[in-house]
This record gives structure tokens, sequence and C-alpha cells, in this order.
């Protein structure tokens, strides 16, 4: 049997027994295969090939998940839209703006602790007109008893009271502190024109001094 021209040599079955087939042959013949895949790739397919690729087809079942209806996509396209439109429209401002709150109306100075007139009691230079003990009261008796108090020692021309309010536990007596809170009230104010911690004599820290304005 003659060798191949390269020294190799494919042997094919064929009638008349073995033939052999150099590598130059098999290289033109895979080319050619290869010009004819691309011709065939380019061109449109005859009626019988597209009959025949029907045919073919119908017997393919798709495999993955169910397609959407037409309905639910339009559905689903057109809410995503509305959203989008919503999403763009710029905020809308409130025709009416919140009112804007008032101002708080000054208030009057409240009644300064007042030292001066203070060591003034104490030298007997200006006395105690009268004495208000709150020993006994409640907090609301306090609230009412105490500006009528007030009231009428200012009317009798009165310049100098004590208010006895009691210290409590640690200073913090229910009675000093709300009366220290009511010498900030605007009833307090038109009374009241300064005030001062008592001398120990007095009663000390707890009890006051209470300056009264001179009526008009």
């Amino acid at each position: 049997m003659p060798k191949a021209a390269f020294g190799f040599c494919c042997r094919a079955r064929w009638p008349s027994g073995f033939i052999t087939i150099s590598a130059p042959a098999r290289l033109r013949r895979s080319k050619c295969r290869l010009a004819q895949a691309e011709a065939v790739k380019g061109r449109r397919l005859s009626e019988e090939e597209a009959r025949a690729w029907a045919r073919v087809a119908s017997t393919v079942k798709r495999i993955g998940p169910r397609e959407t209806s037409l309905p639910d996509f339009q559905a689903a396209l057109e809410a995503g839209e509305a959203e989008l439109r919503e999403a763009k429209k710029p905020a809308r401002k409130s025709s009416a703006r919140a009112a804007a709150p008032e101002p708080p109306a000054p208030k009057a100075p409240v009644p300064p602790a007042d030292r001066g007139r203070e060591k003034r009691v104490r030298r007997g230079k200006l006395d105690i007109a009268a004495t208000f003990d709150l020993h006994g009261h409640t907090q609301a008796s306090a609230a009412r008893a105490l500006p009528g108090f007030l009231f009428a020692q200012q009317a009798e021309g009165a310049r100098c009271v004590l208010v006895i309010t009691g210290k409590g536990r640690e200073g913090q007596g229910v009675l000093r502190r709300n009366f220290l809170l009511w010498l900030e009230s605007p009833e307090a104010r038109a009374l009241v024109s300064g005030y001062a911690e008592s001398h120990p004599k007095h009663g000390g820290s707890g009890a006051f001094y209470v300056f009264l304005r001179r009526t008009e």
C-alpha cells in the first residue's frame, strides 16, 4: 500500500477496499464544507425547507415560566407609568399657610428681690404693716386668701407686709414654692414691687418681706 506524501494517512471504508486520503485533500474538503455552510447561512429558506422547519418547531415544547398574558402585562405597564408620572409631579403647595403663632405678650418685670428695703426693715426704718401666715392653709385656700390680703393692705397704704410660707423639707415646701411662682403672675405684678427673704428673727427662709406698690 502506498504511503501518503506527508508520512501519514486517513483510511476510509470503500467498496473496493481501503483508500488513502492525504492531509491536503482533507483540508480542501473542510474548506469547501465551511464555504457551503456560510452560503446557506446567508440565504433565505426555500418553501420546502420552511415547511420542514415548521413541522420540527411544532414538536418543540417550551421549557420555562409561563408567559404573562397580554392584558396582565398591559395593566402592569399602565400602573408603572402612572406611578412614574406621580413621582415626577412637583409637590403641591398648601393653599393656606399655617398661621404663625402669635408672639407672646411682653411680660411686666417680675418683682425683684429688694435687698435695700430688706435692710431698712431690719433697721426699723420700714415697718411691717401686717403679717399673713399660710400655715393651716391648703394650696387652694392659700391661692384665694393671699391676694385678698395683699389688696386690702395696699388699699390701706401699707408698704411692707410679712408672708410666712414655712420652709418645708429641705426648703422645698409646697406653699413656699407656690408663693414664689405666684409672684410671677400678672395679678402679683399689679400689687407687688419687690420681695426679699426675711431676717431669721422674722422666720428666715420660711417667710418673705413683700413690698407693695403705691396706689394712684
